[in-house]
């Protein structure tokens, strides 16, 4: 079988009812309220694989049924210069996704500090996420990352070995996949342990199988992925 690049993505509706929480359940609660009117800005930290995105995603498809929102990729608006964070005032909820692409960069602080006071000022809700604490990252506004320290923070921690497991079958299943389990801690053993990785990689075998009408099976993967 022709090995598949694992570029390829199936594009997927990050809810919160697909979110695993582990022991990140504060934070999910926490989003689910801001999703659901209340006000504030809230910044969500941790390593790659650890749901951030997800998160983001969710709030803001939950919160559009009732306010306008969004979610904004700041390492994509990065390239567009700050004027590319412009317009988004006047938001119910204004979701900020890996905002540390934009710290140190003057302009790009300049356009999240009006931000950060038109959400306070509206009683909006403002979220954000970063690999790092506010304290931790290289403003070039230091009252910026201040202030953002002064909201609620949360450190989202990744999936246990077992969690992972869960959380892939039913990323599988809600795709109409069959995943058993000892394909997934399969693997598990073979490629880095974050959901970010293994997603990808679920990701590529879905389109895979579908090309070859096969089911994803050990020795299926091994053909995907070009291993003996």
């Amino acid at each position: 079988m022709e090995q598949l690049p694992l570029g390829v993505r199936v594009r997927e509706r990050a809810t919160f009812e697909t979110f695993l929480p582990g022991d990140n359940l504060e934070a999910l609660r926490h989003l689910e309220a801001l999703a659901e009117g209340r006000a504030g800005v809230t910044w969500l930290w941790g390593p790659r694989g650890s749901g951030r995105s997800h998160l983001l995603q969710a709030t803001a498809a939950r919160a559009a049924r009732h306010v306008p929102a969004a979610c904004l990729s700041c390492a994509e608006l990065r390239p567009g210069g700050a004027a590319a964070l412009l317009g988004w005032q006047g938001y119910g909820l204004l979701a900020l996704d890996d905002l540390d692409a934009l710290a140190g960069e003057p302009a790009f602080e300049r356009t999240l500090f009006s931000l950060f006071i038109d959400a306070q000022e509206r009683g909006a809700a403002l979220v954000v996420s970063a690999a790092s604490a506010p304290a931790a990252l290289h403003w070039s506004l230091a009252d910026l990352g201040s202030r953002f320290g002064g909201g609620a923070v949360f450190q989202l921690r990744p999936l246990g070995d077992d969690e992972q497991v869960v959380a892939l079958r039913a990323r599988a299943a809600a795709r109409g996949l069959e995943l058993p389990e000892e394909t997934a801690r399969y693997l598990q053993r073979r490629l880095p342990r974050d959901m970010a990785s293994l997603c990808e990689v679920l990701d590529a075998l879905d389109v895979a199988s579908m090309a070859a009408q096969r089911r994803i099976t050990v020795p299926f993967i091994r053909a995907v992925l070009g291993e003996p």
